[in-house]
């Protein structure tokens, strides 16, 4: 039976968003400005159309990157339909159900949440109270308050250009199911504001230095009708989350969920499923630290060091690979690390469609991210999706059965 695959690149935009500026991120191209400053050895997705994507999504051949002769899998770009740049919005589109109404956002004045929401979570989690209630970076703002945090055991609150409400706290000191615990509280809090998602930040460290730790947890809203994982499921099919997609989907239809912590782990899990005997199965894997460790953080040089690592890895995930499966790799926004500022930038996102039987094609800029699921839900045999169109047929689709 057929099997389909989405590696999601987290935050490997490739530019030429149309309505870019409107999210002051016009010129903001993710895959290019990183290949602008260290050239990319990346033989496995330039053999998958990545630089030929580039090229159909902003017009300009992808610098720095040497070509190859023949081009062995289908390769486009896709502009997102969403009216956000964020994680859940992107996620939820490539699975059939674009996000077209606005999510709440917290201002960037200080503070930036209401005092009727911070007041109500001190007192419904006894906590002595709250730091920063500012927007910031993770990072900064851990090394800047993780000190007093420990000392005050109050937990840190920030928020972003994103529709989130983040909560840091010391893993040991304060302890990760106290962090959960006070998480869950502010999820309920924050469904009146229209919020995403709350983040879990644990960290680890003492006053020489924080470090975020990788339990990481998010609670998302759930998404706004039944997507691509919600059907193939209730069809009888097997759904594997890998990583953060059991969160981002708040666990509506995704199936068996398997933890890893950073890229090099997410691969090995799903290398493993792409091994197993399982039948008629949708695996989803986020490779969360393209966006996490170097689009946040703009670190130009640790983002090219961790394509140039997934790319290495993709050669074996290929070989895994049974006649009739179908393997898409995209992205949900951009996170350009030349960009100004540390939040997400609106851009255009790679689809590459490969396996045993698919055909070379050019995918050209599809109108939306949902035609990824339409595809998956068109190779795997189920009903079509509210979004999208499929374009199997491009991939050879009558090679499948």
């Amino acid at each position: 039976m057929s099997r389909a695959f989405v590696l999601v690149m987290d935050s490997l935009g490739i530019g030429g968003a149309a309505d870019a500026e409107a999210f002051g991120d016009s010129g903001a191209n993710t895959l290019r400005h990183i290949a602008e400053v260290c050239p990319l050895a990346i033989p496995n997705l330039v053999r998958l159309g990545l630089s030929a994507a580039a090229e159909q999504s902003d017009g300009k051949m992808l610098p720095n990157v040497t070509p190859v002769e023949q081009i062995t899998g289908a390769h486009g770009a896709a502009r997102e339909q969403s009216r956000g740049k964020d994680t859940p919005s992107g996620h939820w589109e490539m699975a059939g159900v674009p996000v077209m109404t606005d999510w709440g956002y917290f201002p960037k004045e200080v503070p930036a949440f209401p005092p009727a929401l911070t007041d109500t979570l001190i007192v419904r989690a006894g906590l002595p109270g709250l730091l920063g209630n500012c927007h910031s970076s993770g990072i900064e703002i851990i090394a800047r308050l993780g000190d007093e945090h420990v000392s005050s055991g109050k937990p840190i609150v920030y928020t972003s250009a994103d529709s989130v409400f983040q909560i840091a706290a010391h893993e040991e000191s304060f302890s990760l199911e106290r962090l959960y615990e006070i998480c869950e509280i502010a999820r309920e809090l924050v469904d009146d504001y229209n919020i995403g998602r709350v983040i879990a930040r644990p960290f680890l460290g003492g006053s020489n230095g924080y470090t975020r730790s990788g339990n990481r947890r998010d609670y998302a809203l759930p998404p706004p009708e039944p997507t691509l994982l919600d059907q193939f499921e209730q069809a009888g099919g097997a759904v594997i989350s890998i990583g953060k997609i059991g969160d981002i989907f708040a666990h509506q239809g995704t199936g068996k969920i398997l933890k890893a912590n950073g890229n090099e782990a997410l691969w090995e899990k799903t290398i493993e499923v792409a091994e197993s005997e399982q039948d008629w199965l949708l695996s989803l894997t986020n490779f969360v630290d393209f966006d996490t460790l170097y689009g946040h953080r703009r670190n130009v040089l640790g983002y090219a060091a961790a394509i140039e690592a997934f790319d290495h890895t993709l050669a074996r995930f290929e070989a895994a690979l049974r006649p009739n499966d179908l393997a898409i790799i995209t992205a949900d926004h951009g996170c350009d690390p030349t960009w100004r500022g540390t939040d997400h930038t609106r851009e255009n996102v790679p689809v590459l469609a490969f396996g045993p039987c698919v055909r070379p094609a050019a995918l050209g800029l599809r109108d939306s991210f949902a035609d990824i699921g339409q595809t998956l839900a068109d190779h795997l045999g189920i009903s079509p999706l509210g979004h999208g169109v499929s374009f199997l047929t491009k991939l050879g689709g009558e090679n499948f059965n």
